[in-house]
């Protein structure tokens, strides 16, 4: 038996104290995060693995930049899906339709032969990816009333279940391209999807009809001028590859471009509207420097999936333990560290209560320690081939989730605190567009690696960081004012 509100559907059956679609919900985030994860590691290997080991052959700065665009277009999609469950379908509907959208994606990479599969998939995971991301929490949110005191607990159990997929990705991934090859590790994905789809499918109407509901619909006599409008963008875009003016080598370039431009005229928009009061003004002015330190700590955090990755591959001896490791699985590491450490940053923060740094200072902790990473590959950049102990690669990529844990949970939260009232989705969309912007512009830099002259690269990128580090340090005393304006 069940009885709902206008907002939300209340449960009476539940399974840990929580409403019984949480697992379900949860569930889905397990394979889209498999998918992502996986994706993203399989992907640089497929780019720049030669022809005869299954691979499309490209050069690996090439890889590296598309695999650094693939993530920065996820992010970007974000937004897209956002507005598609504000306008057009509701959370979770959209949220359902992209997880479909992400399995034909990947049955397009597993089927499909070369650069039309590549095309073809990328396209349909990242429309399906950002769908997802963007709604997957506005569906949970719907299973509780405000205020509900297991509302923290429900998200705990949610993110909880995106580790678990984050850290099975690459390992079972990987596990299935070294035997069988680079279709069946995509395929595999696409099966997860389907089998999760399945589980899910039934209790769908445990979520409620608010789920289905547009909260903004779109009036009618505006659906033609947005159909236009895509056909009109996706024409631009074929029409620019077709002449070549949009090519491999430059779209990760026109990628970060697009997103600066974007990010510009969000921050513009917000300031200039007559919408957004004098605090709130002052808060969105505050939020500039924060933007900027995000996308320079995700430039670098995010070359797990690009340098870290070839790193693995070349660099380290994947054959230490006296089987072969394939270098997919270094990518688990972080997943794994942020299940076993998340609860203590939790429970740290929780501790010091009001003792706590501010946000803007755990950015500065976060974009320090990433700094520190890379200069943690320098003592071993003197030697040369793949005769790096995988356990140094394991510990550099443990101060890699250290710094993840000072910025990831602390940046889309910030963002929804200070947002101007009329600009709430904006905003956290916004925030995406800092992470999109860091990895594509981190796959930019990236290209320039090469592991022949890596100590050069390490700390050219090390000291770059910790410039900005510096700077943003200086910046901290006036944020801290803007944010606590209240008039």
């Amino acid at each position: 038996m069940v009885t709902s509100t206008s907002e939300t559907l209340v449960e009476e059956r539940t399974i840990l104290g929580h409403p019984r679609a949480i697992m379900n919900l949860a569930g889905l985030g397990i394979w889209e995060r498999f998918s992502f994860f996986g994706t993203q590691i399989i992907l640089m290997y497929y780019l720049y693995f030669s022809v005869s080991d299954g691979g499309l052959g490209l050069a690996t700065s090439t890889a590296i930049s598309l695999t650094a665009t693939f993530g920065a277009l996820v992010y970007c999609a974000t937004v897209i899906g956002a507005w598609v469950s504000d306008r057009l379908l509701g959370p979770e509907r959209t949220l359902y339709y992209s997880i479909f959208t992400i399995m034909f994606g990947h049955l397009a990479l597993a089927v499909l032969p070369g650069m039309l599969g590549l095309a073809v998939g990328l396209s349909l995971l990242v429309v399906g990816t950002g769908g997802s991301v963007s709604n997957l929490p506005s569906s949970v949110g719907l299973l509780y009333k405000d205020k509900d005191p297991r509302r923290d607990a429900g998200f705990i159990l949610l993110y909880t279940g995106l580790n678990v997929g984050a850290l099975a990705g690459p390992l079972l991934t990987g596990l299935v391209r070294s035997h069988l090859g680079f279709h069946f590790g995509f395929g595999l994905a696409a099966v997860g999807l389907a089998f999760g789809l399945a589980l899910y499918a039934p209790g769908r109407k445990r979520i409620g009809p608010a789920g289905r509901v547009a909260p903004n619909p779109l009036p009618r006599d505006s659906v033609a001028s947005v159909a236009a409008a895509i056909v009109l963008c996706i024409s631009v875009f074929a029409a620019a590859t077709a002449l070549g003016i949009v090519t491999l080598d430059n779209l990760g370039f026109i990628v970060t471009v697009i997103v600066a431009l974007t990010s510009v005229s969000y921050f513009v928009i917000m300031l200039r509207s007559p919408k957004t009061n004098t605090a709130e003004r002052r808060r969105v002015r505050a939020l500039i420097p924060l933007f900027i330190a995000v996308a320079v700590f995700f430039a670098l955090y995010h070359q797990q999936f690009t340098v870290v990755q070839v790193y693995a591959a070349e660099r380290v001896n994947l054959d230490a333990f006296g089987f072969p490791i394939p270098p997919e699985f270094f990518n688990s590491v972080i997943p794994a560290f942020v299940i076993a450490i998340g609860p203590a940053y939790a429970a740290l923060w929780t501790s010091l209560g009001s003792r706590q740094p501010s946000s803007p200072v755990k950015f500065l902790i976060g974009l320090l320690v990433i700094v520190l990473a890379f200069l943690l590959f320098l003592p071993t950049a003197a030697s040369r081939g793949a005769v790096i102990a995988p356990i140094t690669l394991i510990g550099i990529l443990l101060v890699f989730t250290l710094s993840e844990l000072f910025v990831a949970p602390v940046q889309l939260s910030l963002a929804t605190e200070i947002a101007p009232t009329a600009f709430r989705t904006q905003t956290v969309s916004l925030m995406y567009l800092s992470i999109a912007l860091g990895s594509s512009g981190g796959g930019i830099i990236a290209k320039s690696y090469d592991p022949a002259t890596e100590f050069n690269y390490f700390l050219t990128v090390a000291l770059g960081a910790l410039v900005v580090a510096a700077v943003y340090a200086l910046t901290i005393p006036w944020t801290k004012r803007m944010l606590n304006a209240d008039s």
